[in-house]
């Protein structure tokens, strides 16, 4: 289960480094908070210029918000379906979140539409890590380390090595990385030493990189080593270590959630605990309302920085409608969903929704449950929704109760069962 409890101290230091600059036009380098605040101004002039949305995406991704940047590349998938970039994010943000399965799903349609090995193999290639297919995850870090994400493809492809026993080869890949002073690097190293065992030399090189770190992870670097492999690969890049009660630092700092904090029911995966819901309610509505409403800020954090962007007032939306009758079952067009609850087993899910509405039973007040499963994952879903931002609102109104969701959109064909009312 993942507890969103870092030890503070040690966050801090982890956030102190600053996130990797993305290059734009001119051949300056541009801040992941800069670059968020760019594109959201160009946002607000047209909410569906396709170029801005992937770089809104790319920048919450770097700044560890990854619902808004779900929300960014699931619009950036609407106003153009046909290009890979769309899905090729929404992968990238389901892997972040822990949840590799849909991450394959949405790679793999980001292929169809034109993606190459290069240009997700940094993002794929943590989704086998996550699932213990590291051979796989491997070869697509090879191939990503030429591309735009390759220093992060080098340090996650280290990471993996390592947990595949690697140790010697891990270290040589991460060499022209830390010949340069790279301090993500130098945490990598870290983990790679403790991944193969050398808790000294682990310790050592945390302290020598960030100073007095030692003494906090030391715990972490000791349970490293007998994780199993996908257990690894989580700990160190996603600080999700098991039955421990704790979300340890990564390799790779994300920085923490702000607001309540929310666990998934166990045996199902709940969606990333960061939310930036007003940012998808004002892209869901399409419009450029920003300039002439008065807005109330949103603030984005960075290592000890933050960002205002001035987006409009919520509006209250109907909860959902639909013209569905009630039915065993659904097969039809595309359809807007928001997923609750996910697990292997369909059949403890009518259970877990059902506990839902008792704990909550004013809000559930004739809302029904629904259930898709494609035989190797079932989700939990209450919709079908009009739009997103009616969705969007209703997916707020869960937050305020601790339950975390995100939109799903089936297709034509699919089959959703609805769940019998009480």
């Amino acid at each position: 289960m993942r507890i969103a409890a870092l030890i503070l101290s040690f966050v801090g230091a982890v956030l102190a480094a600053s996130p990797a600059p993305a290059q734009i036009a001119g051949g300056y380098a541009e801040s992941p908070t800069d670059a968020l605040a760019r594109n959201m101004k160009i946002l607000g002039g047209d909410s569906t210029d396709f170029q801005a949305l992937v770089g809104a995406g790319r920048a919450s991704l770097a700044l560890g918000d990854i619902q808004a940047a779900a929300g960014f590349f699931g619009r950036a998938d609407e106003v153009w379906p046909t290009s890979p970039l769309g899905q090729a994010g929404m992968g990238a943000a389901m892997a972040l979140s822990g949840d590799p399965t849909t991450a394959l799903e949405c790679f793999a349609r980001a292929m169809q539409r034109g993606a190459t090995q290069s240009m997700i193999g940094t993002d794929r290639g943590l989704a086998y890590d996550l699932l213990g297919q590291h051979e796989k995850a491997q070869a697509d870090y090879r191939a990503a380390i030429t591309a735009r994400d390759g220093d992060e493809a080098r340090r996650r492809l280290a990471l993996s090595l390592a947990i595949t026993g690697k140790k010697t080869e891990a270290l040589s890949i991460l060499s022209p990385l830390m010949s340069r002073g790279d301090a993500a690097a130098a945490r990598t190293r870290a983990f790679v030493l403790a991944l193969s065992g050398d808790v000294s030399g682990a310790r050592s090189a945390i302290d020598a990189a960030m100073p007095g770190s030692s003494a906090k992870m030391g715990y972490f670097f000791q349970k490293l080593s007998s994780l199993r492999s996908d257990q690894k690969a989580a700990a160190v890049n996603l600080g999700i270590f098991p039955d421990s009660g704790v979300q340890m630092a990564s390799a790779t700092p994300v920085p923490p959630p702000v607001g309540p904090q929310r666990t998934a029911s166990p045996g199902f995966s709940a969606p990333s605990e960061d939310r930036m819901k007003s940012i998808q309610d004002w892209l869901a509505r399409g419009d450029s309302a920003s300039a002439t409403v008065e807005a109330a800020p949103v603030q984005i954090m960075k290592p000890q920085q933050v960002a205002s962007v001035s987006l409009p007032p919520r509006i209250t939306a109907p909860r959902p409608q639909s013209s569905t009758p009630a039915s065993v079952a659904i097969y039809g067009s595309r359809k807007l969903w928001l997923q609750v609850a996910s697990g292997e087993n369909a059949t403890a899910l009518p259970g877990e929704f059902d506990r839902m509405k008792r704990s909550n039973r004013n809000l559930f007040d004739g809302i029904s449950g629904y259930v898709f499963d494609d035989g190797t994952r079932a989700r939990l879903l209450i919709g079908p929704f009009r739009n997103s931002e009616e969705a969007g609102i209703f997916a707020d109104d869960l937050a305020s109760v601790h339950i975390d969701a995100f939109t799903w959109t089936s297709q034509a064909g699919q089959t959703i069962r609805k769940l019998p009312s009480e």
